[in-house]
């Protein structure tokens, strides 16, 4: 009993010298309400002194609660540190025992104790922590999934309409500047009817790498749909602007696609605004890059028109 209730107190200590260090007891209070309850659950119970006499009954509600304990705060903290506190919980056992004249801590059965004891602690800390990490990396790749567009990897329309509708409340209030490119692939349909829609599939893929080649790390490129795509470029002047388009449309066209033992080279028609210049509203600003792109769209299809590419 006396060596479950020291480790009780440890735990106490270094969860809460933990939660007020790592600043969670702020980040995360949903979390941390769980673990303080069941602290003060364990403080009461061994205050009150429950079940006088039943020293089994009193020895299994404290470990059950203290598994309990360990698994909320594995959940709370994550492994490194739970697995530290349980870590440190050991060292503070193995000194109380080195400081008691009756214990001999290089004996055999002093070690089958402290295994027996801190062993189910530690399991239990280890498998938590475990668990908690894939239920994060599951929910990161759910949320991954609902931003971005699964064939590109870029941003989808509405996270990418998200991003700009913020962009654009930034400029409006301090009269900032940005563009905004809208980028269309070439005979698209043509490469599908002649090749599949998996080379079509390829095509879309390149122009997509291309892009993130192309743009800054500040930048934003997504699939829009189809074979367009959209690019918001923050504090970007028209004359950067049209320095990335240019950049766009060289990576793609001299990155070639191996269809059926053909390299085919891919071309865009690029359409791009600049806020305030070209107009002041997201719809006004759309309209206009549409009808360029459609424009843009026209004379590459004019005779000689994909030399000039």
């Amino acid at each position: 009993m006396r060596s479950t209730q020291s480790i009780e107190i440890l735990c106490l200590l270094l969860a809460a010298l933990v939660l007020v260090w790592s600043g969670t007891l702020v980040a995360q209070p949903w979390a941390v309400v769980p673990v303080l309850a069941f602290a003060a659950a364990i403080a009461t119970f061994r205050a009150r002194r429950f079940f006088p006499g039943l020293t089994r009954t009193r020895l299994s509600i404290e470990s059950w609660s203290m598994v309990a304990f360990v698994i909320l705060s594995a959940l709370t903290l994550g492994r490194l540190v739970t697995l530290l506190q349980v870590g440190v919980i050991a060292l503070c056992h193995l000194g109380l025992a080195s400081a008691s004249p009756h214990i001999d801590i290089l004996s055999l059965g002093y070690a089958s104790q402290v295994v027996g004891q801190i062993a189910p602690f530690l399991l239990v800390a280890f498998l938590t922590t475990t668990l908690s990490a894939d239920i994060t990396e599951a929910r990161e790749r759910i949320e991954n999934l609902a931003q971005t567009d699964a064939l590109t990897g870029l941003y989808n329309p509405r996270t990418f309409n998200q991003i700009w509708q913020r962009e654009h409340a930034s400029c409006e209030g301090g009269r900032g500047t940005y563009s905004l490119l809208m980028i269309d692939i070439d005979r698209l349909k043509n490469i599908n009817e002649t090749f599949g829609h998996d080379a079509g599939n390829s095509a879309i893929t390149l122009v997509a790498e291309c892009l993130q080649r192309s743009i800054r790390a500040s930048d934003t490129a997504a699939r829009l749909g189809g074979d367009e795509f959209g690019v918001l470029l923050p504090g970007a002047t028209p004359e950067m602007a049209d320095s990335v388009v240019k950049r766009v449309r060289h990576n793609v066209y001299k990155t070639t696609l191996d269809l059926r033992s053909r390299m085919i080279r891919c071309t865009v028609s690029v359409g791009v605004v600049c806020y305030p210049k070209d107009g002041r509203d997201v719809r006004e600003l759309m309209s206009a890059v549409e009808d360029k792109v459609h424009r843009d769209k026209e004379l590459r299809r004019a005779p000689g028109a994909e030399s000039n590419a």
